[in-house]
């Protein structure tokens, strides 16, 4: 009996000086440089969003914050790089929320996301927006769906490719709406958003900043945005949410993950340091610019989230036959 509670004794020793360790740890961070790693060549917005957080990190941190670019396979080689890495805070990932699209599309992934990785904090948010071509006689939400349940199966939408953001937002719209637009697939964003302009398909879910210049020069006609409140950008397009289909929201979303088993110290560190640099006027005038918001929130919520998407997209998956390309 004796050597039992020696044993617990020794063994509740142990965890204690372990959690000692650890708060030191996290105090102490950083103590080198950090790498933030994002699934997506230079240029694009999960890219933007790492290289303009990760800079005012540094700055505040005093230690190098490198971006390092691994795309492929939809960001799958990025998170991962990044589920596999040492869990002591020295390797982030920046993920889309085509990360969580990737993780219902595909069976086989060397990663499970809710288990090996730790969300820290959401950094920026950008909403799609619903747009039509002009010919199409309908000035606003209730108006194209009343012309679609006249014509079903009839009118089209076009997308950045099967499985991508664009896509299933259109897919939930459908869903929501009870309507049957058919799906048309092109080889990404750009040619999705020239294929509505010429008049080839008269729906899309294109992001704001590809679609605005269109929008300015009346080649598209916007009818609703797909996030909970309007966009600086397109101030006079009302939400869906406020087009009559309620709890209506689909946005991109750029946020920071961390491999599971970092330290809970070093995982609020870096969600403080996160939620000071992307609510300072200027980054939020930056990321307006981009046609993003910022939109940072708790490691919890950030889990929360991601949970709540895996569940509404494996279910819009299931319903499209939807499968990686």
């Amino acid at each position: 009996m004796r050597n039992t509670s020696q044993g617990i004794l020794s063994f509740v020793v142990a965890i204690a000086a372990c959690a000692n360790i650890f708060d030191a740890l996290a105090q102490d961070y950083p103590v080198k440089s950090i790498r933030l790693v994002v699934g997506f060549v230079a240029g694009g917005g999960a890219d933007t969003t790492a290289r303009m957080v990760g800079q005012k990190l540094s700055e505040n941190f005093g230690q190098p914050v490198i971006v390092e670019n691994r795309p492929g396979a939809g960001s799958v080689i990025a998170i991962g790089r990044v589920a596999a890495a040492a869990p002591d805070g020295y390797t982030l990932l920046m993920m889309s929320s085509s990360g969580v699209i990737q993780s219902v599309l595909r069976t086989k992934l060397p990663y499970d996301l809710e288990r090996d990785l730790a969300p820290v904090s959401l950094a920026s948010s950008s909403p799609l927006v619903l747009v039509i071509h002009p010919s199409l006689p309908a000035r606003n939400v209730k108006e194209l769906i009343a012309l679609a349940r006249s014509q079903p199966g009839k009118l089209s939408y076009s997308s950045g490719g099967v499985g991508t953001q664009t896509h299933l937002a259109a897919e939930l719209f459908n869903l929501t709406a009870k309507l049957t637009l058919v799906h048309v697939p092109y080889k990404g964003g750009g040619d999705s958003v020239v294929a509505i302009a010429s008049g080839q398909t008269p729906i899309s879910f294109p992001t704001i900043t590809s679609a605005l210049p269109l929008i300015d020069a009346r080649k598209l006609r916007p009818l609703a945005i797909t996030s909970l409140k309007r966009s600086s950008l397109l101030p006079s397009a009302p939400t869906l949410d406020e087009s009559g289909m309620p709890g209506y929201e689909n946005v991109i979303w750029f946020g920071v993950l961390a491999p599971a088993g970092v330290p809970k110290g070093i995982i609020a560190r870096l969600n403080a340091e996160i939620g000071k640099v992307v609510n300072t006027p200027a980054m939020k005038e930056s990321f307006n610019k981009q046609g993003m918001e910022s939109q940072p929130n708790t490691p919890e919520q950030f889990s929360a989230l991601i949970q709540r998407e895996i569940v509404i997209n494996s279910k819009l998956v299931k319903l499209t036959g939807a499968k990686a390309e």
